[in-house]
């Protein structure tokens, strides 16, 4: 990133993170402790690796990193992981071909060491230790709500529905009471999710089986719209490699460290910071050892739903 920005961070940082100095050792500084947490969640490198990077021992790189999620957890994620302007976001999808959409919604399995307490509920389909992170994104690719701590066992409908945005969706909070007319049934907001998700009043998702040639054409927009947020797991991930391989921290502190990527990532697509083409390559090598596990249709269809697609 650049130094203005790394800057604003340990600006925005620093007063939980600032440390006095006492007469056995100075203290290390803000902007220290914060280079070391994001060059550790930006490489797969070792503790011992970092450490010998920025001169201090590997038992300080891990408490940096995670005295700097926690501070971003705490003090950035509610300002910075927040949907922002609705009107904007549905005007963003409208132009991609999708009317009254205000997100698209997607999981991500994120791998992990096994865990000590019931880490058969862990392994996922792929046969790997994972957490699940379960994100809703804009037009623009960044997350305006994150779902994660969910075993890798768990089905993303299932998560979904213990989630706080699919009470919020439910009750009609999340977004304004924005409702269209579409033929002569009325819409409210929307978002877009893939097979694994009910089909809702405000979730729409694919057709299946044989196809028309206007369902086909509202699948080629939902899937197009819908891409979004795969990308976004692309640059997330792409960006904060540790993500990529199996996040060596405990089962408490791994949640942590995901949160904080999130918003990292909203920072940095906010202030339009460099994006590489060559680090997706290396980051689909990386992941090459952790694919995605494929999720199972879900045939929940909630009463409405279905006239609210066919219009």
């Amino acid at each position: 990133m650049r130094k203005g920005t790394f800057m604003e961070l340990c600006d925005l940082l620093s007063p939980a993170l600032k440390r006095q100095n006492t007469k056995m050792r100075a203290a290390l500084t803000v902007e220290k402790r914060v280079a070391i947490a994001l060059w550790k969640l930006a490489t797969p490198d070792s503790y011992r690796s970092v450490g010998n990077q920025f001169a201090v021992g590997k038992s300080t790189v891990g408490v940096a990193v995670i005295q700097v999620a926690n501070t971003i957890k705490d003090l950035l994620i509610s300002r910075v992981v927040t949907l922002g302007n609705v009107q904007v976001i549905v005007d963003g999808f409208a132009a991609m071909g999708f009317p009254n959409c205000g997100g698209a919604i997607d999981g991500t399995h994120n791998p992990i060491l096994s865990p000590e307490h019931q880490a058969t509920e862990y392994i996922n389909r792929k046969g790997y230790f994972s957490m699940l992170l379960e994100a809703l994104v804009d037009h623009k690719g960044r997350f305006t709500n994150i779902n994660v701590g969910w075993p890798g066992k768990v089905h993303d409908a299932r998560v979904f529905r213990h989630s706080g945005l699919f009470q919020k969706l439910e009750e009609g909070t999340f977004f304004l009471d924005q409702k269209i007319t579409v033929g002569d049934i009325e819409m409210p907001i929307v978002i877009l999710g893939d097979p694994a998700y009910p089909l809702m009043p405000w979730l729409m998702k694919p057709y299946t089986g044989s196809l028309d040639s206007s369902q086909d054409l509202f699948n080629y927009r939902l899937s197009k719209c819908r891409t979004v947020v795969e990308c976004a797991f692309g640059r997330l991930k792409a960006r904060w490699r540790n993500l990529l391989t199996r996040i060596d921290l405990s089962e408490a502190n791994t949640p942590i460290v995901i949160v904080a990527c999130c918003a990292l990532h909203n920072i940095y697509e906010s202030k339009g910071e460099t994006f590489m083409a060559g680090w997706e390559v290396e980051a689909n090598r990386l992941a090459a050892d952790y694919a995605q596990p494929d999720t199972r249709a879900v045939r929940i269809v909630q009463q409405g739903a279905l006239h609210i697609r066919e219009a």
